[in-house]
């Protein structure tokens, strides 16, 4: 089996997700996988119905592989790296995770519209309009409330807002120097204000956990801000609320971070498709480039080499949820 993963920056440097890129070499290369990491920029895109089989890379065709893993960094989201995506889906290879998947989770507001929409719990959320309705802002979320960038990931473009007066002073500013700056607003969750819970669910199946503890101070539980992190042992309702998110957004290897909700049980913070899982593996007994590679050979119906019974994916599921029952 063949697996490309694209990726934007150097493997070898300290770039966001670079680790997990060399993790996928290492392990691909013990399963007999062979794994290939190209970057966007290599891609010529040659739109034709007699060429098929092949994509040109360095402008040389390139056979295709059984399957594509985009691991895009938060930088790398441009309409050229979604359309080497599509291009590679149109002519028939599997991609975890596609295009259209990455287009919409990407979006905040849309991933809680299709969360709404199927009835699970999230925080209530508004689009920003400038001017900004302070009124209708305080009666509808409340203060503190959170405000987020439409796009951001690993912490960047999130605030939390304690007051009303706090609050129209960074509307002020932001009306007066980029008023076209996409913002949403969200209700704070103050149960879960510096922790959260991130579970990684592949194929379906959630297949480890771990719960995160913002630096003293802060409020954003992410491992790249210093957050520390602990293995999670999902209950029933945290992984069924992980699982059926990944569903409805359709993503096939998703990170789903949860907060702790008043009520005692859980809503849904965001979803991503580019899931770091540096502090995962060092927090929980897991493998998980292994983990997404045999969800690849279950789809693929392929065999690529004997792989030791601890290994196989179905023990690791039933590991987690044995724990959790």
């Amino acid at each position: 089996m063949e697996v490309w993963i694209l990726y934007g920056d150097d493997i070898e440097s300290t770039a966001d997700l670079a680790h997990e890129v060399r993790r996928f070499l290492v392990e691909g290369e013990k399963l007999g996988i062979q794994v290939r990491v190209y970057k966007p920029e290599q891609f010529d895109l040659l739109v034709t119905k007699e060429a098929r089989d092949s994509v040109l890379i360095d402008g040389i065709p390139v056979p295709l592989p059984n399957f594509v893993f985009p691991y895009f960094n938060h930088s790398d989201h441009s309409y050229f790296s979604l359309a080497i995506v599509r291009q590679l889906e149109r002519m028939g290879v599997s991609v975890f995770n596609r295009a259209n998947t990455i287009e919409t989770v990407r979006d905040k507001l849309h991933s809680h519209q299709i969360l709404a929409e199927n009835n699970l719990p999230t925080p209530t959320t508004m689009l920003a309009k400038f001017p900004v309705d302070i009124d209708l802002i305080e009666s509808a979320i409340g203060f503190p409330v959170i405000v987020k960038t439409l796009q951001g990931a690993l912490g960047t473009g999130v605030f939390l807002i304690e007051n009303r007066h706090a609050f129209v002073d960074l509307m002020s500013l932001i009306g007066e120097t980029n008023p076209n700056l996409q913002l949403i607003f969200q209700k704070f969750i103050a149960t879960s204000k510096g922790r959260d819970l991130r579970l990684f669910v592949v194929d379906g199946e959630v297949i480890a956990g771990m719960e995160r503890v913002a630096k003293e101070g802060d409020f954003k539980a992410n491992v790249s801000l210093g957050a520390s992190v602990q293995e999670f042992v999902p209950d029933a309702a945290a992984a069924a609320l992980a699982v059926r998110t990944a569903e409805l957004l359709d993503i096939q290897v998703a990170g789903i971070d949860l907060l702790f909700a008043e009520d005692g049980g859980y809503t849904i913070c965001e979803a991503n498709t580019f899931p770091g899982f540096k502090g995962l593996e060092s927090a929980c007994a897991v493998n998980i480039p292994e983990s997404i590679f045999l969800a690849m050979r279950r789809h693929m119906d392929v065999e690529f080499g004997e792989i030791p019974k601890t290994v196989k994916f179905e023990e690791i599921r039933r590991k987690v949820v044995g724990r959790a029952a």
